[in-house]
């Protein structure tokens, strides 16, 4: 069985109104994951996400690309307690 983690992201560049959020849900339910994503007032983007670690290592890699209209910077990756939610919402 894998193993549970929990990562925080802060993703930044051209990602709040480009339906960044809602295609980061839609992605993290085809992955089994549970968390949120946010828009932060600094116009980035929070993404706290728990499941498998080799799905959270996907969306990981899929934050750096996300919807089509976004233009990712930089996802910086910090490692959080699990507190498992039990869906993925957005804020």
């Amino acid at each position: 069985m894998a193993e549970i983690v929990c990562r925080q992201f802060r993703v930044t560049g051209r990602v709040q109104g480009v339906f960044y959020r809602d295609s980061t849900q839609a992605r993290a339910a085809t992955l089994g994951l549970c968390g949120h994503a946010i828009n932060l007032s600094d116009g980035s983007v929070q993404v706290r996400v728990c499941g498998a670690d080799d799905q959270v290592e996907e969306l990981q890699s899929w934050l750096w690309h996300g919807p089509q209209l976004a233009d990712v910077l930089e996802v910086e990756e910090q490692r959080i307690e699990c507190s498992r939610p039990r869906q993925f919402t957005t804020g």
